[in-house]
């Protein structure tokens, strides 16, 4: 399992969502991608497109002024 770094700070609504859309689909099944956002939106529209696109957001925490989000990509998107 390999988890990739996505620092999209100081990026602001819609594109921290385009890219974190854009860069789950480079990464293997299994694979996690950690976006790290300081769009306040992000709370909102990482979550939701992670549902949308049936992947697991298996964490969601802060590190200074930036969200932090941890998204597993399954072996079986839905």
């Amino acid at each position: 399992m390999t988890t990739t770094i996505l620092d999209l700070s100081g990026l602001k609504c819609p594109l921290p969502a385009l890219k974190t859309r854009k860069a789950l689909g480079g990464i293997a099944p299994g694979d996690r991608l950690e976006v790290r956002c300081t769009d306040p939106l992000a709370l909102i529209d990482i979550p939701h497109l992670v549902n949308e696109m049936g992947y697991r957001l298996e964490n969601t925490g802060r590190d200074g002024e930036r969200s932090v989000f941890l998204i597993e990509k399954p072996a079986d998107p839905a």
